[in-house]
């Protein structure tokens, strides 16, 4: 996705196919490739076009567009108050279909977006927010499959996907659920400024503090990355970033020491590792890492760098690391401005 050049409709690329067939006497096969290779060499986008060999294959064959056609035609039954178990495992089957077909590679997540696909998986997350949790489920990771590039997450922010998605969030306690979500805003936020703004104006650092104070810690693994990628200015379309003011954010609501907690209960922690990634994001300034350190944090890193080494954790010992070397360097900041006393 997000090739650039001169777009071609679906249809205009069919009839070509079918022209080099009907009026070059070519093959099936050969009209395809040559009309590939034609409109690739003018400069052409193909990108999200359903490459089909004449008379062989259509592109309701495809896979993404058999299992989007079969959901928009399922939509209407999330009006029914209970859907039928047969309707939710279809439902099931076509998301997970567009999941797989998407996360594979190829074009098939550029076939879905040119084909509207996007603004309806939003809509359709919306409409079923208060039907089936394993339907949602399944709708929320076939949405995250997808949104893989700028003109997708664009797509996903006009079609209200940050709020659709906060809804969904606030409105469940189920850790597979909340997963799902915060996947969500994890492909969503990725290289997107105006997306990250959109989930802290929804103000998403209350969701994160309730959730980290709610569940156990790292029940919700996404919960840690969409902190780290909300708070990553990697836009590269966007001179001044706001994420450094989304941190300090971050943390005087609480959520630099609901993190710590992980830290605390040792390394057997599920959450441990994407807690001290989370952590180190939001760390930004000397006021957060002073804070940080008054409340035991560098203490409970090094005893986590400490029991690393005794269960060869590596991954843990290299990430508390790197977030004691940021302590570290904040602190000699502060030092060389004579504003820490040692007494």
């Amino acid at each position: 996705m997000g090739s650039s050049g001169r777009p071609i409709s679906q249809e205009a690329f069919d009839a070509l196919v079918a022209e080099n067939v009907s009026d070059l006497f070519m093959d099936p096969e050969e009209a395809l490739e040559d009309a590939v290779q034609t409109l690739t060499l003018q400069g052409v986008n193909l990108s999200g076009i359903v490459k089909c060999v004449p008379g062989v294959n259509r592109v309701e064959d495809n896979p993404v567009m058999r299992s989007l056609g079969g959901l928009k035609k399922m939509s209407g039954r999330l009006e029914c108050s209970v859907l039928e178990s047969s309707d939710i495992d279809e439902m099931v089957e076509y998301f997970d279909e567009i999941c797989s077909s998407c996360s594979s590679g190829g074009d098939n997540a550029s076939i879905l977006m040119k084909n509207g696909g996007i603004e309806f998986l939003v809509s359709f997350c919306g409409a079923c927010h208060d039907g089936s949790d394993r339907v949602l489920i399944s709708a929320l990771r076939a949405l995250s499959s997808v949104l893989r590039d700028f003109q997708s997450r664009e797509a996903f922010g006009r079609g209200d996907g940050p709020k659709i998605t906060m809804d969904i969030l606030r409105s469940s306690d189920d850790p597979n659920l909340l997963d799902c979500g915060f996947s969500v805003v994890v492909a969503a936020a990725t290289g997107n400024e105006i997306v990250k703004e959109a989930f802290v104006e929804l103000k998403i650092e209350e969701l994160f503090l309730e959730i980290l104070r709610g569940q156990p810690t790292g029940a919700v693994p996404n919960l840690y990355d969409a902190i780290r990628v909300l708070l990553t200015p990697d836009d590269n379309r966007v001179a001044a970033s706001q994420v450094y003011g989304y941190a300090r954010r971050f943390a005087k609501i609480g959520i630099a020491d609901a993190l710590l907690d992980a830290f605390h209960e040792g390394i057997g922690s599920p959450g441990l590792l994407s807690a001290c990634i989370a952590l180190k994001a939001i760390a930004v300034n000397d006021e957060i890492c002073r804070s940080i350190s008054s409340k035991g944090g560098i203490d409970v890193i090094l005893q986590c760098i400490d029991d690393s080494s005794v269960y060869n954790n590596k991954a843990v010992a290299k990430a508390c690391c790197s977030l004691l070397s940021k302590e570290a360097m904040q602190t000699r900041m502060l030092l060389s401005r004579g504003t820490v006393w040692i007494g």
